[in-house]
This record gives structure tokens, C-alpha cells and sequence, in this order.
């Protein structure tokens, strides 16, 4: 069994409005790379959000009382603190240089999402999509309409994570693949049961994608993978999200 990652090289800075399928059925057609079936296509977070105008100018932008005695306290623009105040439920820890939020999503994160790099504007800042998996259910739905194959689409985003230092691929929005695949009851080699085992398969693809996005200047925010078994219900990246009850570390 081999897996075949492919990046797209070529795309244009994409802006407001853009056909991020077009787009990407444009550059397989240069690379004479067209998408299989069983692909799954991971799109880098930051090209979905900017053809969703998911952007915000600071200086539109007014700090509220709580945004700038944050931002007193962790060195950043009240402004910018504003945005992701605004894009959260609640703060779960801050220190000078880190503020980790709670997304209004579920996700935890640095900063909601909300970023600066590989942005044109100093004062430009970029929010994640309304809706991570009902975009990367349109732009599968989009693809499989242009290419006439059956796809799977992760929309991806770069996370730390506690106890571990550097940043890896995550899934924010899936479609198309089970994103959370339950093995559970299924027989390990000496045949039994497990008991607890999901796989966070569209982490998973996230991770490996990441490893040809890159996190700088690399320019390649769309990757294709090739021969990856992607049976099983489908499910939506919002069920990677463990629920608060079972949470032990809240």
C-alpha cells in the first residue's frame, strides 16, 4: 500500500470571491494532474478564508476595555485582541506573547485563528470560515461537479499543542471522509476488541499535507492525496471536538 502526496504549485494569490475550485481545477490541469477518484484534496485554511472575505481591517477596528487591559498584560495590538475576543466564548489562558482562546467553534487555540502572516496589509487580519465544514462540503461538491470523481476535501490550519512543542496540520472543515473513524470493536492482531480507539483521520491527512504546505513562504496551500483508504460514515471535522463533559483538563 503506497500514499501519494501532490502539491499544487502555480495558484494565484487568491482574493474575495475567487472560485477556489476553478482555481484548483485550473492548476491540476497545468500539472497534468487531474483529481482521481478516492482523492483527498487538504486546502490550507488561510485561501478558504480569504475567498470567504473573512478579513477585517484594524483600523475599523475600536478596543473595548477588556481587549486593551488584555492586551496591557500579553503584549499585543488591543485592536487585534478585539477581533479575537470577538471571534471567542471564552479565554482559557493568557501570558505575555499567548493568548489561548476558545473559538466560538469549540476549537482551542492561539488567538481564535485570527492572523496577520501570509496576509497583505499591515493592518489586515484574517478570521477562520463561518462554517470550516460546510465550506469543504462546497468546494467537494464543486470539484466532483468539474473533475466527475468522488472526492474527500480537508480545509487545514496550523495548531500547537499543550506538552508538545512546534506546530502541526489540523483538519478545521471536512466533507466526503469519516473525519473522526471509529475502530472500536475491532479486533487487534491477537483478536481482541478495542475499546477506546478513534482515529482522527482528518488530522491525520491535515498533518500529512502540512508537511509539503509548509507554515511560511512556501505557496503551496493546496495538496492531493492519493491512495488513502477513506471508507467508513462520513463525518464532519466538528466531530474531532471532545465534548466539555468528557474533558478532563477544563
Amino acid at each position: 500500500m503506497a500514499v501519494t502526496l501532490i502539491a499544487l504549485p502555480g495558484l494565484p494569490r487568491v482574493r474575495a470571491g475567487d472560485d477556489l475550485a476553478l482555481l484548483i481545477a485550473d492548476a491540476c490541469a497545468r500539472e497534468k494532474t487531474p483529481l482521481a477518484d478516492g482523492d483527498a484534496v487538504a486546502v490550507a485554511q488561510k485561501i478558504v478564508s480569504k475567498t470567504e472575505g473573512r478579513t477585517v481591517d484594524l483600523k475599523t477596528v475600536t478596543p473595548g476595555p477588556r481587549a486593551r487591559e488584555i492586551a496591557a498584560r500579553v503584549g499585543k495590538d488591543a485592536r487585534l485582541v478585539e477581533v479575537i475576543l470577538s471571534e471567542s466564548t471564552r479565554v482559557v489562558r493568557e501570558a505575555p506573547n499567548v493568548l489561548i482562546v476558545e473559538h466560538r467553534l469549540g476549537f482551542v487555540m492561539a488567538n481564535a485563528g485570527v492572523d496577520q502572516s501570509n496576509v497583505e496589509g499591515d493592518d489586515t487580519a484574517l478570521l477562520l470560515p463561518l462554517d470550516p465544514d460546510q465550506s469543504a462540503a462546497k468546494l467537494r461538491a464543486a470539484l466532483e461537479a468539474q473533475a466527475g470523481v468522488k472526492l474527500g476535501v480537508v480545509v487545514t490550519d496550523s495548531f500547537g499543542r499543550p506538552w508538545r512543542n512546534g506546530v502541526v496540520g489540523v483538519a478545521l472543515g471536512a466533507a466526503g471522509i469519516p473525519a473522526l473513524l471509529d475502530k472500536r470493536g475491532t479486533p487487534d492482531l491477537f483478536g481482541r476488541p478495542l475499546r477506546v480507539t478513534e482515529i482522527a483521520l482528518a488530522d491525520e491527512i491535515a498533518a500529512a499535507a502540512s508537511l509539503l504546505m509548509g507554515a511560511a513562504g512556501e505557496g503551496l496551500p493546496v495538496v492531493i492525496l492519493r491512495g488513502l483508504a477513506l471508507g467508513g460514515p462520513e463525518k464532519p471535522a466538528r466531530a474531532l471536538i471532545r465534548d466539555p463533559a468528557l474533558d478532563l483538563f477544563r
